[in-house]
């Protein structure tokens, strides 16, 4: 296991696997380094580094849960760079990921050699927030990870009509731990109370200049099918803004394809290319 302390004291968990040329793997809002399991057969020539957010995975939980906030994340990001030694890396944002990602190519263009955006722009769909909003810090109802993947089967069969009950099995476990009496979060529960604190500070800001800060830079957005986070509205306006994006949409995935799907990995692959 590798760590790293930040500014602020905490002891954050980042794995770091392989050579040649690095990419950096942003897990979703909840979610932590097992986000890119699926992915990470098929990268053998990369090196592939992947983190858990403060307050996430195996990382320490901050004593002031507003710092769980994508400005934080993103300084959390540049001190990952240097603990590393990293000039520059190509980042693979999934979900929360990409904000992030969006949030460096801001503040610190220079760190990036390319963007890779899983499901992700700068709209977020209401209907998705509210999804969200349903379980983020919710306390787990289920005995086991059997019982939690079964009913993540059900929830999600009509975003993820393919899915085998093997991988959902590995997804449920990548979310839940097993514990006395049932399954824990895999993530600090005040989660829940740093984004509502977030909502209440006033309306979302505009994402969309932040976007725009992407344009010197190799862009790959992957959007699942039947994703209700990203919309095709808001992907053909990401496209349009910036002219050599490249986009993909993965069929039978909501939100967030797993990367392993042959669109995801082509289109991974051309920004690695380019990035180089």
């Amino acid at each position: 296991m590798s760590r790293f302390t930040t500014a602020d004291g905490l002891g954050l968990h980042y794995e770091d696997t392989g050579s040649g040329q690095p990419l950096l793997c942003l897990p979703g809002l909840t979610r932590n380094t097992r986000d890119f399991d699926f992915l990470a057969p098929h990268m053998a020539s990369c090196r592939m580094i992947a983190m858990d957010y403060r307050g996430r995975g195996q990382s320490d939980y901050a004593d002031d849960y507003a710092t769980y906030s994508v400005p934080q994340e993103a300084g959390d990001v540049i001190a990952l760079l240097d603990h590393l030694g990293l000039d520059k890396v190509t980042v693979l944002g999934t979900s929360r990921g990409g904000l992030i990602a969006m949030a460096l190519a801001a503040g610190h263009p220079d760190r990036l050699a390319a963007v890779i955006l899983n499901d992700v722009g700068p709209v977020i769909a209401p209907g998705g927030i509210e999804r969200i909003m349903q379980y983020v810090g919710v306390a787990p109802p289920y005995a086991n990870l059997a019982e939690a993947a079964g009913a993540m089967a059900a929830t999600l069969a009509s975003q993820f009509p393919d899915l085998t009950d093997e991988t959902w099995h590995r997804l449920a476990a990548a979310q839940f731990a097993e514990a006395a009496g049932g399954l824990a979060l895999r993530y600090d529960a005040r989660l829940r109370e740093a984004l509502i604190a977030q909502a209440q500070a006033g309306p979302p800001p505009d994402l969309w200049p932040l976007f725009d800060t992407l344009r010197p830079f190799p862009v790959g957005v992957l959007r699942g099918e039947n994703s209700d986070i990203l919309s095709p509205e808001t992907l053909a306006e990401m496209q349009a803004r910036h002219p050599d994006l490249v986009a993909a949409t993965v069929p039978n995935r909501g939100h967030v394809p797993l990367l392993d799907e042959p669109q995801s990995l082509t289109l991974i692959n051309r920004i690695l290319k380019d990035a180089e």
